[in-house]
């Protein structure tokens, strides 16, 4: 009986298109293309979705800064963020902009939807707001009377008559969800994170702005005079990509799915974003997982401060790969992590040009000068194969990728202890050649949802009965 194919969906956040790609956005999205291309080798459909956030004052600021129109702004930050795709090698098949007709219609009628159940209203108000976060912030949330996050930008009061979400009313629905769904967000401390905050009482939150002192939004619909806040607008492409409301069948299909996010986006994600859904008659997300920060030696990654790493350069320096090998395998994916070049460099050459490289290269080497002919199996190795699922299944990226080093490491010690280089006999050259042939075949076809073109390489290339020396795939830095 063949296996029933199953529907996946997953999608990142959507960054702001106020600055360039950095790598704390880069490791989200590579994250998440693992997990889609995993989620394809086991033969399920997938929707994979990203795309920007090009609403708000934020943006609207940045715009009037480098003097040009909002839409032709937006048009050119969006196009580096897209670029991601090859550079990075990204399996994404949907790339959403918010100022799409498509996606402000959806963010519409999700408006009339809570609307209609009773979960908007209008009222003057009087709040301290971070435009860096696009957030109110309460005096409890500044340090010295400035955003911890932001810590450059002035908090700035807003006081004018908006349209409120009725927060407050899902409470006790929210914390409902949370008990029900105990791996609902991961990682657990996450959970109990949220559940602390929501336990504590929800504000009903602002989800408007006049548009004489902020036009550059989705207009409410019956009211002229407003935008939609830029996070409810924003949180709506979630469904906008699969069609909602008009296309049931697909929507029904792929929602709800996984999402992914940065720690910072915890409670618009999994307390904001689900009290929406609720509130439009919508089933919540499956799942959210929230990554933790990159530092930059010691330091938190700031544009403001100037140490932001951009995953271009990196592409550019080190490659494709090596760049999703280290934001994989080297950074915890729910810790925050520090990144340096340096740290970069080492493992590069510890791992891809002294590891993987190099005995792809001396086994490759060994069986073309030896004139061996090999017959090799694929996934031949389910131990392996198990090992490298439960962790990935998990979300442990870095521990699957171990389990594969594992097993380089191990065919390395087993060629040193035989030194078949010293053996002039080709049939006993042969039995210690083959299996670790084996072993790196079966290495690269599961490298091929982490790494995929050397992946893909390497099984190209051990796939073949007369195995011939290639160009090293990580020459040593």
């Amino acid at each position: 009986m063949s296996k029933k194919i199953e529907k996946y969906y997953i999608t990142t956040t959507l960054p702001y298109v106020n600055a360039d790609p950095h790598i704390g956005f880069a490791a989200e999205i590579i994250r998440a293309d693992v997990l889609a291309r995993y989620q394809r080798s086991l033969g399920n459909e997938v929707f994979f979705n990203t795309g920007t956030d090009e609403h708000g004052l934020k943006i609207c600021r940045k715009a009037d800064e480098e003097c040009l129109e909002k839409q032709k702004y937006v048009d050119k930050y969006a196009a580096q963020f897209d670029r991601l795709k090859s550079t990075l090698n990204l399996s994404y098949n949907c790339f959403t902009r918010t100022t799409g007709e498509k996606h402000k219609k959806t963010a519409q009628e999700f408006w009339k939807k809570c609307d209609a159940n009773g979960d908007i209203y209008k009222k003057n108000y009087k709040v301290k707001y971070c435009v860096g976060c696009e957030l109110e912030k309460t005096d409890s949330e500044l340090v010295d009377g400035k955003c911890p996050e932001h810590p450059n930008a002035e908090i700035e009061l807003i006081e004018e008559e908006n349209y409120f979400f009725r927060w407050s009313k899902y409470q006790k629905k929210l914390l409902k969800l949370y008990e029900n769904n105990s791996d609902f967000i991961v990682p657990k401390n996450r959970q109990k994170e949220i559940e602390n905050f929501v336990s504590t009482g929800l504000n009903d939150f602002s989800i408007s702005r006049l548009k004489e002192k902020m036009p550059w939004g989705v207009s409410v619909p019956g009211d002229n005079e407003h935008v939609m806040y830029v996070w409810f607008d924003a949180l709506v492409n979630y469904i906008s990509c699969l069609g909602w409301p008009d296309d049931e069948k697909k929507f029904n299909d792929f929602w709800p799915g996984v999402q992914v996010a940065g720690k910072d986006n915890l409670r618009q994600q999994t307390a904001m974003w689900q009290a929406m859904l609720i509130s439009a008659g919508l089933p919540t997300s499956k799942q959210i997982l929230i990554f933790g920060f990159i530092t930059s030696d010691g330091q938190k990654m700031s544009k403001s401060i100037g140490n932001v790493i951009s995953p271009l350069e990196l592409v550019e320096k080190y490659g494709t790969d090596a760049t999703r090998y280290y934001l994989l395998a080297e950074l915890k994916p729910f810790e925050d992590s520090d990144f340096t070049f340096e740290k970069f460099e080492i493992k590069f050459n510890a791992d891809l040009a002294n590891g993987l490289g190099n005995l792809v290269s001396r086994v490759s080497n060994m069986l073309e000068k030896n004139d061996i002919n090999v017959d090799l199996k694929l996934n031949s190795d389910q131990e392996l194969i198990k090992k490298f699922r439960d962790n990935l299944e998990k979300y442990k990226f870095n521990e699957s990728i171990d389990v594969l080093w594992k097993k380089i490491r191990e065919s390395d010690e087993f060629l040193s202890k035989k030194t078949p280089w010293k053996l002039k006999d080709v049939d006993e050259v042969k039995k210690i050649l083959e299996p670790i042939a084996q072993n790196i075949l079966n290495i690269g076809e599961l490298l091929k949802v982490i790494l995929p073109k050397t992946g893909e390489k390497i099984v190209k290339q051990f796939s073949e009965k007369e195995i011939k020396k290639e160009e090293s795939l990580f020459p040593r830095i």
